[in-house]
């Protein structure tokens, strides 16, 4: 089973930049479609973008144009950049592909 672990979450002021990445174990990553999730308290997950084995992305309306998926299959990460931050792009973010899911890493944007 591939195992999912993201990183470089944190706080950042509104109308910055935060890049997450989700990196994977296992020899067979660049098959998958990977999507990025993410849940705010008290809301439901909510989706936020997909990028298949091909590299051609989808995203949630919610983030279109502001938020990018890109993968790196050599290095088995799948990246998400998050750019002109809003206070309610708040969450707690997880990459799932592959049948798995990442633990989650919080994002906070706040002045």
């Amino acid at each position: 089973q591939v195992q999912l672990v993201e990183s470089g979450g944190g706080s950042v002021q509104p109308g910055g930049s935060l890049r997450l990445s989700c990196a994977a174990s296992g020899s067979i990553f660049g098959g998958y479609t990977m999507d990025w999730y993410r849940q705010a308290p008290g809301k439901q997950r909510e989706w936020v973008g997909v990028i298949t084995r091909e590299g051609t992305t989808s995203y949630g309306n919610s983030v279109k144009g502001r938020f990018t998926i890109s993968r790196d299959n050599a290095k088995n990460i799948v990246y998400l950049e998050m750019d002109s931050l809003k206070p309610e792009d708040t969450a707690v973010y997880y990459c799932h592909g592959a049948g798995s899911w990442g633990q989650g890493i919080q994002v906070t944007v706040s002045s």
